[in-house]
């Protein structure tokens, strides 16, 4: 029995690709600046430029660190199981929270959210990024640009939380707290 299990083991590992992290198009980088840029005109162009590089940046070496293969729920599976030490959602989303708040970004605040909490299969975990002042739940959820590096495997997937159709989130307040 151990035999059969150690060979479907092999099989799932060798099925599931490995994600290489790589320098994002300049373009991509672009386009979520002038998100960012959006969230109040008194937002400079330079710091949008430099938190969409840097949110690309850390994912990038989150994904190497992580060992990240795809697709992500076979990535969990392996952390799940032993095989890798981390790459869970909420791994990303608490390094990138901890990373960001560090840099001392002027016109910024993050937060942390989540869908489906306490739901051991479905529970999401992502990143919000808003106006310095924005912080209320409401304006959290109606206004930021959610940032989640995990569901498509280290690629930087963002929209307004508002426009997330993918999950119901919820600001995680605690959770910001504890994180620190």
């Amino acid at each position: 029995m151990l035999r059969y299990f150690s060979l479907l083991l092999i099989a799932l590992f060798l099925i599931g690709c490995s994600v290489k992290s790589s320098a994002p198009a300049p373009s991509k980088v672009k386009h979520l600046s002038h998100k960012l840029q959006g969230l109040d005109e008194n937002i400079s162009l330079r710091e949008a430029d430099y938190l969409a590089w840097d949110i690309y940046h850390k994912t990038d070496e989150l994904t190497e660190s992580y060992a990240l293969v795809s697709p992500p729920q076979f990535h969990n599976f392996l952390v799940n199981v032993g095989v890798r030490e981390k790459g869970l959602c909420y791994h990303f989303s608490d390094a990138l929270y901890l990373h960001l708040k560090s840099q001392g970004y002027k016109s910024f605040d993050f937060h942390l959210v989540g869908a489906n909490i306490g739901e051991y299969w479905s529970e999401h975990n992502a990143l919000v990024v808003v106006a310095k002042g924005c912080n209320s739940e409401k304006c959290i959820l109606n206004n930021g640009i959610l940032i989640d590096a995990w569901r498509d495997s280290g690629e930087v997937y963002y929209s307004r939380v508002s426009e997330d159709k993918s999950y119901h989130w919820k600001h995680r307040s605690e959770r910001c707290k504890t994180v620190l």
